[in-house]
């Protein structure tokens, strides 16, 4: 544990701003663990002294009796610098800012920010905020927020649960927070971090992981600097699931003004993400739906999915969602089918979608029965039970047949529930009490069964070892470039740089008599655009392309006619997360076809499978309509040899590779560009 425990470990707490003045931010805090039953020490801080809803308050945190564990600082933003001077004088080690007015006000406020950042950190005082609402611990009730979520009539219950909630953004994290506890979640830490200026929201989940009372994290970001504390999250093995704003260009901005923090590009983001085995959420309602997927100890072994319904309806939409999720619908075993044959009405299906049909109103042993066979067959990793407006008694007989089956098998048994609440109030709390996360549509379910297999899929997060070649000094040329591909093991066209007609005539006639003529000018990338290759180049043809292309003013390269396969792009370029690896289908239309996948750098073991796979034209390369497979395993490898050469490399390059052509034994590098970025 280090100091970031404190915001929800804190035995003493500081409010640098409290008043009793009704209405004032500076009253809410120390109301709220006044309310809720705070059992620490809460020091009031307010130059007038005296004394604040019944606590002795201090005309500052260095008059007040210490240790003081952790300070909640709610002034005017330019008297937040002396309050941070008073914390490090103190020996606190963790504030909270709540105050607004820094970095996303504009240039001034950063510069207030940044002088801020630098008194703590150089007193060992780490900042949570500035422009944040605060932090709830609901284990130890450290109540460090003025958060009107604890304002309201009726007392939130602080029973604490293991999900833990971090937003960057107050206002949406608390609002979350209160729709999860509306919906029977139960949080135990609810962490607001604004503007990220020293510590950051991942840090503060990536702290939060190491609670052993936790289960399942949750957070809202705005911004993603640190590559590195992703990944440190994903290896702390709890999962977790993140709602990152900002993916249009308008939204970048809009995150941009609210925390003065600069956007990542959101392909690589999505890429980073699913390959640490972190879920995104599209939306509130997913974030959730996740967490409640979260709170089971249930974990699936694979992503098979059986559907059992009382709806025939149901079980479709689910079986379609299932295939949208990337998950697979098991078609069961023949011994499984067979049983079910025997206890399902003949008007219903003993094929997943498994339809027991409205018959279980009158029969409820057939909901015991058929889960009993499906959670028996060992192709099904996951269950997913679909029922409709079924009332209290009904509900209660189906929660006992599913809790049954998941307690005994031990797999993750999710529901879909779709009826108003009126027909059972109880469901929810009976399936919560169950373990059973609840969902109010099948697809709500299934986009929570594919996030729990997102962070329950085996992975690795070693990276594959690079070759150790030094970063170029200068941009290469496409031959330079090739050489250095062919020395690392990656496979090219047999060809060479001539200097004349005849020789280029001699190399045609080297390479088969028909052969790929090329113009080589440095800093030009996009040859064909422009007449700079010719493809087909015959013996008798070589002297006349060889005069055509010396024209524009560089070598000309002669290279092997190579034989039809299916055409990709490797890319390697550099983003704010790191360098990053992309594979796209389509060669020369791969931005038409917009079909790629990514991966940041280095790749850990199966990494490169994993991209081929997820390929929206996977079906090319395993020889659509008659035509012969492609040597996927030599591309898998072209991937991994990709990855290992650039790893030693300095960031500011973009290397692509494209066309790369897969042949039905090996994979080629047709063309070969690297660029350096140039200063601006």
């Amino acid at each position: 544990m280090s100091d970031l425990s404190l915001l929800w470990n804190a035995e003493s707490v500081a409010v640098i701003g409290a008043t009793e003045r009704e209405g004032a931010l500076g009253r809410k805090p120390v109301a709220y663990l006044q309310r809720y039953g705070y059992p620490g020490r809460v020091l009031p801080i307010n130059p007038k002294g005296g004394t604040i809803l019944g606590y002795q308050a201090y005309t500052s945190v260095l008059e007040a009796p210490g240790p003081i564990d952790l300070a909640f600082i709610v002034v005017s933003a330019d008297r937040v610098p002396a309050a941070v001077d008073d914390c490090v004088a103190a020996g606190i080690k963790v504030a909270i800012i709540a105050s607004s007015g820094f970095a996303e006000t504009g240039d001034e406020g950063a510069a207030l920010q940044a002088e801020t950042v630098a008194r703590a950190r150089a007193g060992g005082l780490r900042l949570i905020g500035p422009n944040c609402i605060g932090a709830v611990g609901f284990g130890n009730k450290v109540m460090a927020t003025f958060s009107p979520l604890f304002s309201a009539e009726a007392v939130v219950s602080l029973e604490p649960g293991g999900l833990g909630i971090v937003s960057q953004s107050g206002a949406l994290g608390f609002g979350a927070a209160s729709l999860g506890i509306e919906r029977g979640q139960r949080p135990g830490w609810v962490i607001t971090t604004g503007n990220d200026a020293d510590v950051s929201a991942l840090e503060v989940l990536a702290e939060l992981a190491s609670e052993p009372s936790c289960t399942g994290l949750l957070g809202y970001l705005e911004n993603v600097p640190d590559v590195s504390a992703l990944r440190s999250l994903a290896s702390s093995g709890k999962p977790v699931a993140l709602l990152k704003s900002g993916r249009s260009e308008e939204g970048g901005r809009a995150a941009a003004s609210h925390t003065g923090a600069l956007a990542t590009d959101d392909r690589v983001l999505d890429a980073a993400l699913r390959q640490f085995g972190i879920v995104r959420a599209g939306d509130i309602d997913e974030l959730l739906d996740a967490g409640d997927a979260f709170t089971s100890p249930r974990r699936p072994a694979g992503p098979r999915v059986a559907v059992v319904t009382t709806s025939g309806g149901s079980g479709i939409l689910a079986a379609d969602d299932v295939v949208a999720q990337g998950l697979e619908l098991t078609p069961l075993k023949d011994e499984t089918r067979a049983a079910l044959a025997e206890i399902i009405p003949s008007f219903g299906s003993a094929n997943n979608p498994v339809d027991i049909t409205a018959a279980v109103l009158s029969d409820p042993s057939l909901f015991d029965r058929s889960l009993e066979v499906i959670a028996a067959d060992d192709t099904v990793d996951m269950i997913i039970g679909c029922f409709c407006v079924m009332t209290d008694g009904d509900v209660d007989k189906a929660v006992r047949a599913l809790a049954k089956v998941a307690e005994k098998s031990g797999k993750p048994v999710l529901v879909s529930r779709t009826g108003a609440d009126f027909l059972a109030p109880n469901a929810r709390a009976t399936l919560r009490e169950a373990g059973l996360p609840d969902y109010p549509s099948p697809a709500r379910a299934v986009r929570a069964a594919a996030a729990l297999w997102q962070v329950s899929k085996p992975r690795s997060l070693d990276a594959v070892a690079g070759l150790g070649v030094e970063t170029p000094a200068a941009e290469l040329t496409e031959p330079e470039l090739k050489a250095l591909l062919s020395d690392a093991g990656l496979s090219v066209p047999v060809g060479r740089v001539v200097a004349s007609a005849s020789e280029a005539k001699a190399v045609t006639d080297e390479v088969g008599g028909t052969a790929v003529f090329k113009a080589v000018v440095p800093g030009l990338v996009h040859k064909t655009d422009v007449g700079a290759v010719k493809v087909g180049v015959r013996s008798d043809q070589a002297a006349d392309a060889f005069d055509e292309l010396s024209a524009f003013g560089g070598a000309v390269l002669v290279e092997e006619l190579v034989g039809e396969g299916v055409e990709l792009i490797i890319g390697v370029h550099t983003s704010d997360l790191g360098p990053v690896l992309t594979l796209g289908l389509g060669g020369i239309f791969t931005e038409a076809l917009d079909d790629a996948t990514s991966r940041l750098l280095p790749l850990a073991p199966g990494d490169a499978a994993q991209m081929v796979g997820e390929l929206r034209g996977k079906a090319l390369l395993d020889g659509a309509r008659g035509r012969a497979a492609a040597d996927v395993a030599s591309l898998v490898k072209t991937l991994e040899t990709v990855a290992a050469l650039v790893s030693g490399w300095e960031g500011g390059f973009e290397l692509d590779l494209n066309p790369v052509r897969v042949l039905e034994s090996g994979t080629k590098i047709l063309d070969a560009a690297h660029v350096i970025a140039k200063e601006v």
